[in-house]
């Protein structure tokens, strides 16, 4: 994407995070969120299939289907998906924290989005779950151990979410360290 679609999806973003905090998410429509945006509702929908979106995509699952792949075959598939998850977030640049923050506590305290939080995980999961049987996984092996570190990611995220924690990447190593370290 570039620069100006760029930096409509950040004025999208900021324009949504800015509404649901003064209305709360239920209370905003995609179309309040354009026109504080000063796009069209159109404009919008270009950019986020949805007003959920907003909060729950997540564009890194290539990365994590590329480091899941680099990790040794001989490891099970639960340890395989979080050292290449793991390996993937040590890629990335740090986040804003804060923006994070603010967006997962949102989900966290809506019930509807954290149910968006889970259906919007099943692309992700079709990319571990591909990587893993690449590896030679038995497919069941590989959905097990995708929806066993995507429940682990996404329970740490929301709980520090609600916290005023500022290390992410510990909530985010604390949940692959139960994964990696469950038959200790």
């Amino acid at each position: 994407m570039g620069g100006r679609a760029e930096r409509t999806r950040e004025r999208l973003l900021t324009a949504a995070l800015e509404l649901f905090a003064e209305r709360g998410y239920d209370g905003t429509s995609a179309g309040e969120i354009a026109a504080r945006a000063g796009v069209t509702e159109m404009t919008f929908f270009r950019h986020f299939p949805s007003k959920a979106s907003l909060l729950v995509d997540d564009p890194y699952d290539p990365l994590i289907g590329a480091a899941i792949g680099q990790q040794p075959a001989e490891l099970d598939p639960i340890t395989r998906a979080a050292k290449g998850v793991r390996a993937a977030w040590q890629e990335l640049p740090p986040p804003a924290v804060e923006e994070v923050r603010v967006r997962l506590r949102i989900v966290a305290r809506t019930p509807a989005l954290r149910a968006s939080m889970i259906s919007g995980t099943a692309a992700t999961e079709a990319v571990i779950v591909d990587a893993l049987t690449a590896g030679g996984t038995p497919r069941r092996d590989a959905v097990i151990a995708a929806g066993a570190a995507l429940g682990a990611l996404n329970t740490a995220l929301l709980d520090w979410s609600l916290t005023d924690s500022a290390d992410l990447g510990e909530a985010i190593n604390a949940a692959l360290d139960v994964l990696e370290d469950r038959r200790g």
